[in-house]
């Protein structure tokens, strides 16, 4: 049968790649005072599209339910588990999930992600807490060739507030920062040249600790944009002082969702340039739910980083040659062997390759016992 697009079957060193992955997860986070949360994979459209997540319904997998209200397949974690961490007592601050998405607008349906989500926290030590995990990870999966980027929204609000633009002008210069569109950028805000040459610049803002002196120069008499670039070098650091060789500042990105609203931070793949995690501070989002709450969080693309794992399977393979009658023995034969792959057949298959082939025969006294062939 033909499959929907977007959709697949997988086989194999994928999915192995994927459980490693997941169960090193879960030994992390574990390890680190991370509570496991799960949400429904069916919830309601309006979790998603209401004004504080601000996600776009024609992305999502959805359909009408008997009342005639709109569901979908979980398309974002961070969402969902806000909502859930509403009922929650406020005395657990750290929570870790696991699991897939759903979105038409990616090339496959489903991803798999894990992630981390941290409130009732002071900013620094969430953010902190929230970027070491993520080294610690990526330790513990054996990856090394990556660069972390940070970035933060407060510059972009801050550089476009006395602009007055309405809601679609806003939205407009915000899309033209995102793709890099310098010559729009500048259009869109040339009411205010100053601005709008500050604006255009910020484009180009991107790269090592010299971007970030660079513009403690250039706004020096802008006490709030300093406390930002001050924050963002504290982390630099931090991130620096723990083994991160590469750390890069984007002082000129801004929110791809409504309810961003301080430092986002990103992991790039040095090899393939592929975003592995993405996350930052959204305490905007708990306003839908009347709730005023510190939050900060990160995702990890479980199936970007499964493709860079390297197997160290050293596992022997041993392959014991039995019958219906001594499939029992066989099978007891197996515990001798706990720290290998065991596979119990009746005959030798020709294409598989194993490191040591045992045979059940029968001794004289017609008693079963195992010999190498």
């Amino acid at each position: 049968m033909f499959l929907p697009t977007g959709s697949q079957d997988e086989i194999g060193k994928p999915i192995d790649n994927r459980s490693r992955a997941f169960e090193l997860f879960q030994r992390v986070t574990f390890t680190r005072n991370y509570k496991q949360i799960s949400t429904p994979v069916v919830e309601y459209a309006n979790t998603f599209t209401n004004k504080h997540a601000g996600m776009e319904l024609s992305n999502m997998l959805k359909w009408f339910n008997r009342e005639g209200e709109i569901e979908v397949l979980r398309p974002d974690w961070t969402t969902a588990v806000a909502r859930a961490l509403v009922n929650q007592h406020p005395s657990q601050l750290k929570w870790a999930y696991q699991g897939s998405v759903f979105r038409s607008d990616k090339d496959g349906i489903e991803s798999r992600q894990a992630g981390i989500e941290i409130v009732h926290t002071p900013s620094f030590l969430g953010e902190s807490e929230c970027l070491l995990t993520a080294v610690n990870y990526l330790n513990e999966l054996q990856i090394n060739n990556y660069l972390f980027e940070l970035g933060h929204t407060g510059i972009f609000d801050e550089l476009t507030a006395p602009l007055k633009l309405n809601e679609d002008q806003l939205e407009n210069l915000r899309k033209a920062m995102h793709d890099k569109r310098r010559d729009e950028v500048y259009q869109i805000a040339s009411d205010n040249k100053v601005i709008a040459e500050q604006l255009s610049d910020l484009v180009d803002a991107y790269g090592s600790f010299d971007v970030i002196e660079t513009y403690e120069r250039h706004w020096e008499n802008n006490n709030r944009l300093l406390k930002i670039l001050k924050h963002i070098k504290q982390l630099a650091t931090l991130l620096k002082e723990s083994g991160v060789e590469e750390v890069l500042v984007d002082l000129g990105r801004v929110k791809n969702l409504p309810y961003y609203c301080g430092t986002m931070f990103r992991g790039f793949l040095k090899e393939t340039g592929e975003t592995f995690f993405s996350g930052g501070r959204y305490d905007k989002l708990y306003e839908q739910f009347n709730e005023s709450i510190s939050a900060v969080g990160l995702a990890f693309d479980v199936d970007v980083l499964s493709e860079n794992l390297e197997t160290h399977d050293s596992s022997k393979r041993i392959c014991i040659l039995a019958s219906e009658d001594s499939h029992v023995y066989a099978e007891k034969i197996r515990q001798n062997y706990s720290n290998s792959v065991v596979d119990i057949q009746y005959q030798l298959n020709g294409s598989e390759q194993f490191d040591k082939v045992l045979q059940v025969v029968k001794d004289e006294n017609n008693n079963y016992k195992v010999v190498e062939k």
